[in-house]
């Protein structure tokens, strides 16, 4: 089988996408910013007799790239800043997820890979003024609006890279998911499972009046695998969600409290005051037609996301289903 190169195998997105390259016979290198955290991607994506190399290489340097590449047919740029909080300064995200992006992706093209896979997001299509219909890939955020830095972040990274690779022949693939939800690997997830998170600590009473479009990690990591070897994917970007429609805070909350009614008293049951927000609406003929994607439900990735919460241990979430709420202090 084919080497394949997935960046930040430690992340969410990445230990998936490593996982489901492995249960597909592939030959996997992952990388990391320090050679400290190859036991821990070890740990969460160990499968007997699998091929994983781990080598060390940081979006912010050209050192390490040009090995990380080599001999491999395939590459999965899954890596990227995400910040805590919102920066002083937006370039301390903009800077590396852009020129992050065009690194790999000119390691990638200079080495003869033959396609290369971008993760951008949602964030990169659907905010900034209203399209009055459902969203899809025809769709641009337009980074110069007054927006959070991780959103400006992932337009102008993705922008960036298609105009590199057009300019250079580069053969590229861009998956744009909405809120990533599923089962957690390790410590490492997304902002999307520190809401559910929350909700099982009792940190959340109220809920804000919002929806946004659910994924499960797993069928974020299957599109990236289908979507490195399927002709017809040459040259395209996806909208990777699991419904038309988006799911609000509340009703995640419900969900939540259905399938999980030990917990109920630690779960919200109201949303906060103010304004409704229309709830977006998404088109994805696109990835089911190309790639044959078949997503999970959305109620099938939010419990994923709560089983795996309640039984990693070390977490705030590790609690006892039918006890008190937990504290976050």
């Amino acid at each position: 089988m084919a080497r394949v190169l997935v960046t930040g195998g430690s992340g969410f997105v990445g230990a998936h996408t490593v996982v489901r390259l492995l249960e597909a016979g592939y030959e996997v290198r992952t990388t990391v910013r320090s050679l400290r955290r190859a036991g821990v991607v070890r740990a969460m994506v160990a499968r007997p007799g699998a091929a994983l190399g781990v080598v060390e290489a940081d979006l912010t340097a050209d050192a390490g790239w040009v090995a990380a590449v080599e001999g491999c047919e395939f590459v999965l740029h899954v890596a990227s800043p995400f910040p805590a909080g919102e920066p002083s300064d937006p370039d301390e995200v903009i800077v590396p997820a852009r020129e992050g992006a065009l690194r790999v992706l000119r390691a990638a093209h200079a080495a003869g890979v033959r396609r290369t896979v971008l993760t951008s997001s949602f964030a990169a299509i659907g905010y900034g003024a209203p399209v009055n219909r459902p969203y899809d890939e025809s769709d641009w955020t337009d980074p110069a609006g007054d927006l959070p830095a991780y959103i400006r972040s992932k337009a102008i990274a993705e922008r960036a890279a298609w105009e590199v690779a057009g300019a250079v022949g580069a053969e590229l693939v861009v998956i744009n998911p909405t809120g990533i939800f599923g089962p957690v690997l390790g410590p490492d997830y997304s902002t999307s499972v520190g809401l559910v998170r929350a909700m099982l600590d009792g940190a959340m009473p109220t809920v804000p009046k919002a929806s946004f479009g659910v994924v499960d990690v797993r069928d974020v990591a299957d599109a990236h695998v289908r979507a490195m070897t399927i002709p017809e994917a040459a040259g395209q970007r996806f909208l990777c969600t699991s419904g038309q429609a988006g799911c609000s805070y509340l009703e995640i909350a419900r969900i939540l409290r259905r399938r999980f009614p030990e917990l109920a008293d630690r779960l919200p049951v109201e949303e906060a005051p103010g304004p409704d927000v229309p709830v977006k609406e998404y088109r994805i003929e696109r990835i089911r037609t190309v790639l044959g994607w078949d997503p999970r439900p959305a109620e099938e990735a939010v419990v994923a996301t709560a089983e795996s919460l309640l039984a990693l241990p070390g977490t705030a979430a590790t609690v006892t289903r039918a006890g008190p709420a937990v504290s976050r202090g």
